[in-house]
């Protein structure tokens, strides 16, 4: 029980760590990450993803200019979590029938779930045994980039990053709003005012210092929303057009 207890203490004090110790994790600890992941819940048992280990520096450097975030080279270990048909595709091909349904839309987003699902694992086991971690959805600033850096074939796509090592830095614990804003009964629950119901968390969000900007405080949440609703990456808006690219038929 108390093991139990240590562990969702663990996932109650979560943090993004950007910054790790110039320590490598060792084989046994690697190993036992891999093997959760291996053990993750899957749809339908098709373990539709696959998980590509980063060591080379150059393809390293790579990732992190698609990420903008140069500490993205320098994490100990950096994972790329992906959607991965083509190996189920291939095996359905050696015992003889067509297998044109390998490219749909629902096997995309089953092998982009599991990706996400075994990420999630990782992490939480990274955590219970004194590691940290960040998750790279920058990668996705440039997925075809990506695509081509790791020689991901047709029915792949790239998920999420993740970067994991020993901490060297203790960020604040970042705020969240309250959960009857997000956990409903029976149905969804809609606002007459979302700022009204927000104030006090918005007034939170100014005291809380992200260390990337070590030196000031963050705009508050629904600033935060305004701008990033009013940012768009012309990169992000071609996502579609990548995943097309490898091999899916995702149709709007």
């Amino acid at each position: 029980m108390n093991q139990i207890n240590e562990m969702i203490q663990r996932q109650l004090q979560h943090r993004t760590i950007r910054e790790f110790k110039d320590i490598s994790i060792s084989r046994e600890v690697f190993d036992t990450l891999m093997e959760i992941a291996r053990r993750t819940a899957t749809s339908n048992g098709m373990q539709s993803y696959s998980i590509i280990r980063v060591t080379a520096p150059s393809i390293k450097k790579a990732i992190a200019e698609v990420c903008k975030q140069e500490y993205v080279g320098r994490a100990p270990e950096l994972l790329i979590f992906m959607v991965d048909q083509f190996r189920n595709n291939n095996i359905a091909k050696e015992k003889g029938p067509t297998t044109e349904n390998a490219a749909d839309m629902d096997r995309f987003f089953q092998g982009f779930t599991d990706a996400c699902l075994a990420s999630q694992n990782v992490v939480n086991a990274a955590e219970a045994m004194d590691l940290g971690a960040v998750y790279l959805g920058s990668i996705l600033n440039d997925p075809i980039k990506i695509c081509e850096v790791l020689n991901l074939p047709k029915l792949t796509f790239p998920v999420v990053g993740l970067g994991i090592g020993y901490p060297n830095q203790h960020p604040q614990l970042k705020p969240r709003f309250e959960n009857r804003l997000r956990v409903f009964e029976n149905s969804y629950r809609i606002f007459d005012s979302y700022l009204e119901e927000i104030k006090d968390y918005d007034e939170e969000m100014t005291t809380y210092y992200d260390l990337r900007n070590a030196n000031r405080r963050v705009d508050s949440f629904s600033d935060q929303v305004v701008t990033k609703l009013d940012t768009s990456m012309s990169n992000r808006q071609e996502i579609l057009k990548a995943i097309r690219q490898q091999g899916f038929q995702i149709d709007i």
